[in-house]
């Protein structure tokens, strides 16, 4: 199997999607911070620094507009959609993340999905480090994507 963003000679490049058409695309990514049940509780209403989730949210939609500012090979995309998703899972205790991004073009979206996953995460950390430094972030992967050449895709 050859990787896309390397070249005959092993050189790193942007990949060349000009001739390819444009297809609906979308991309459905996750993410988890994992918490004490304490800190869980601070991010449903009671954090000094205000609405964690949805300060997390917007942060996921931000950071899924600038993935190609932040990965060196991925194309800037019209992107059409994009949902941040955060739900408080006692049973973890913490956050699960989802993040589902959608686009018409030449290329697909997996990348913003996993960014808006990453940077809400992120977020979530930053807003509630006060509390808890030793949260964990992970789980963090695509569920599943449609469309382009490669077909669909369903995380087992």
């Amino acid at each position: 199997m050859s990787l896309t963003h390397f070249d005959a000679q092993g050189q790193a490049h942007m990949v060349d999607v000009s001739q390819k058409p444009d297809t609906a695309r979308e991309a459905v990514a996750e993410g988890l911070v994992v918490m004490a049940p304490e800190t869980l509780a601070l991010a449903q209403g009671g954090a000094a620094k205000g609405d964690v989730m949805g300060v997390a949210r917007l942060a996921g939609i931000m950071g899924a507009k600038r993935t190609s500012d932040l990965i060196p090979l991925c194309h800037p995309l019209p992107i059409t959609k994009v949902a941040v998703d955060l739900v408080a899972d006692p049973a973890l205790p913490g956050i699960r993340i989802t993040a589902t991004v959608r686009t018409a073009g030449k290329t697909g979206v997996e990348m913003e999905a996993l960014t808006a996953v990453s940077t809400a995460c992120l977020t979530v950390y930053d807003m509630l480090k006060a509390a808890q430094k030793d949260m964990r972030i992970e789980g963090i992967r695509l569920l599943a994507k449609s469309g382009g050449k490669s077909g669909d895709f369903r995380a087992p």
